[in-house]
């Protein structure tokens, strides 16, 4: 089973102020922790073994495969950050479970969906942290990014109805909203609130 692409009329204005030194600075420190992060998530393991070679690969990374700066324009909460990696950890043990018990349905084929969600806040931090944590949970994997339009393709296995299609969709909005509210700028922050998730249509 497949989704159509929700296909917008017109993108999103990426937000994308220019950086200062200081600025790129400080995003090349929020993008090292982050690729140490995910390198030691994939790892399964918290080891300084793991966190020295994370630093390596994210040092490689960034300066053989430079790639366009990412904006940061907010500042990290601790509260909302905190129900975001609560909230993750749950959704990691829920997705896991799923993938478990469609594995052991003997005779069932699991059926999948291809869904398209616009978010709310295009930036590059946020398009790239939104399909990072999606990535990383069982049974839902990142095939495009449209930066344009700010659009994540997903493939979603064990979706059998357009209902669950539209509970997937709004729980990457969902998502996002609780990685905005952590990081997130004022203006960020507004377009998130102005636009909930389970508002039909979202977004517009």
């Amino acid at each position: 089973m497949s989704s159509d692409p929700m296909t917008p009329a017109e993108p999103n204005e990426p937000l994308r102020p220019a950086l200062s030194r200081t600025a790129r600075r400080r995003n090349q420190v929020i993008a090292v922790t982050a690729l140490v992060a995910v390198w030691v998530l994939l790892w399964g393991t918290l080891s300084w073994a793991n966190i020295i070679g994370g630093l390596v690969v994210a040092a490689v990374l960034l300066a053989v495969f430079p790639l366009p700066p990412v904006t940061f324009a907010g500042r990290i909460h601790p509260l909302p950050m905190l129900r975001f990696w609560l909230h993750f950890l749950r959704d990691l043990v829920v997705a896991s479970a799923q993938v478990a018990w469609l594995a052991m349905r003997v005779g069932h084929t699991p059926q999948s969906a291809i869904i398209a969600a616009r978010l709310r806040v295009n930036t590059d931090l946020n398009l790239t942290l939104t399909a990072e944590a999606l990535s990383l949970l069982p049974g839902s994997l990142i095939l495009e990014a449209d930066r344009r339009t700010g659009t994540l393709y997903i493939h979603v296995l064990g979706v059998t109805s357009r209902d669950e299609v539209e509970r997937f969709r709004r729980g990457v909005l969902e998502l996002e909203a609780r990685i905005v509210e952590a990081i997130g700028s004022p203006e960020e922050l507004r377009r998130i609130r102005e636009n909930p998730a389970d508002r039909e249509g979202v977004p517009a």
